[in-house]
């Protein structure tokens, strides 16, 4: 998984290293406009998979949140 967060980085960079030169956001009209748009949705791009390296999602088990929830089942069934 954080292979994938890592190579998703790379590429923006690569992405923000080849266009930043050649946008001008401040164009006046259509030209503008997708220049910020465009820088404003691939900064969403680097900040959500640089969060998503940093901070990594960690998974619950689906019935209960860990040993003890496993001892309170093994008691249960042992008193059934």
């Amino acid at each position: 998984m954080n292979n994938r967060y890592l190579l998703c980085l790379l590429i923006c960079c690569a992405l923000f290293y080849f266009s930043v030169p050649r946008i001008h956001p401040f164009a006046s009209g259509l030209e503008g406009l997708f220049a910020i748009s465009w820088l404003a949705f691939a900064f969403l791009v680097f900040a959500g998979n640089l969060a998503a390296l940093l901070y990594p999602y960690k998974y619950k088990k689906r019935y209960g949140e860990g040993e003890e929830s496993a001892e309170k089942n093994k008691k249960r069934m042992r008193a059934n």
